[in-house]
């Protein structure tokens, strides 16, 4: 890992950044000017059924306006704009590639409904991914002979039991375990794509990255990452997990939520400084 501080922006234009994004992003930046370090910005554009070049386009706009400036990303017509996941699909094979060497990762045709009939349970669409039980998994080699990983997810096997421990900057000593707060997770979809959890993952370790700060909503995620991280013998940054801003019933900011749209709020407050001011950013 590089003894100089670098964090990273990396929004997902699936829709307009909103306030909740504007805090995260804008501690993002503090922490790395506070440690004389630099930002890079990167697109998680992966998503190819919700990803629009216009959102893109107005998240980078809209961070400008807020006051925040970032250092690496390829030169577009002399401004710095993002690295794009969907460029880097190669990095993403290679490490593919890596976890089946290992035995770690299966295909799996199971779907949610699947693994819903399997733990007698049924879900709600707004709750969780249900905890894939280790009834549905192959015997051990189950797809060590694929020359590609084909049309269907791919899972990393979990170790049943193991306790996934991390020290967050903000929040302290978390502890997650393995098999009970959460089961055999997608690392590749059956779409063509890297999940989120591998794609960050390569990513952060390929840039670099010495601290991740993200919402408080992926502290799961980074147990998950975790195990990533050594599988792939990479080592991990450390992590920062900001509150999340919450909208008048309780419930956490949506991209839908025109009303903390950040775009809105810019206009509404008169720039970023104001927009700082009134929501009292650290």
């Amino acid at each position: 890992m590089s003894s100089v501080y670098r964090g990273r922006l990396a929004p997902s234009p699936t829709g307009d950044l909103h306030l909740g994004h504007a805090r995260t992003f804008w501690s993002a930046y503090s922490r790395a000017r506070e440690r004389k370090g630099l930002l890079v910005y990167r697109e998680e554009d992966l998503d190819v059924a919700r990803c629009r070049p216009q959102y893109a386009q107005s998240a980078l706009d809209d961070l400008r306006a807020l006051g925040i400036v970032w250092q690496e990303g390829p030169d577009i017509g002399g401004m710095l704009g993002p690295y794009k996941q969907s460029e880097r699909q190669h990095f993403y094979q290679a490490a593919w590639r890596a976890l089946k060497a290992t035995g770690l990762i299966y295909p799996s045709a199971h779907s949610r409904r699947d693994v819903q009939r399997a733990l007698s349970a049924p879900q709600g669409e707004e709750e969780s991914e249900a905890i894939f039980p280790p009834t549905l998994r192959p015997p051990p080699g189950e797809g060590q002979d694929a020359a590609s990983p084909g049309d269907c997810n791919w899972r990393f096997r979990v170790p049943d039991g193991e306790s996934i421990a991390f020290l967050d900057r903000r929040l302290g000593l978390q502890r997650f375990t393995a098999g009970v707060d959460f089961g055999d997770f997608v690392v590749w979809r059956k779409d063509g794509f890297p999940s989120y959890e591998l794609a960050v993952v390569v990513d952060d370790a390929a840039m670099k990255i010495s601290e991740v700060v993200r919402g408080e909503d992926l502290l799961l995620s980074t147990a998950r990452q975790l195990l990533l991280y050594r599988a792939l013998q990479h080592a991990p940054p450390e992590f920062y997990h900001c509150a999340l801003v919450l909208d008048e019933n309780g419930q956490r900011l949506a991209k839908r939520s025109a009303a903390y749209s950040l775009r809105a709020l810019l206009a509404e407050c008169g720039g970023g400084e104001a927009l700082r001011r009134r929501y009292s950013f650290p």
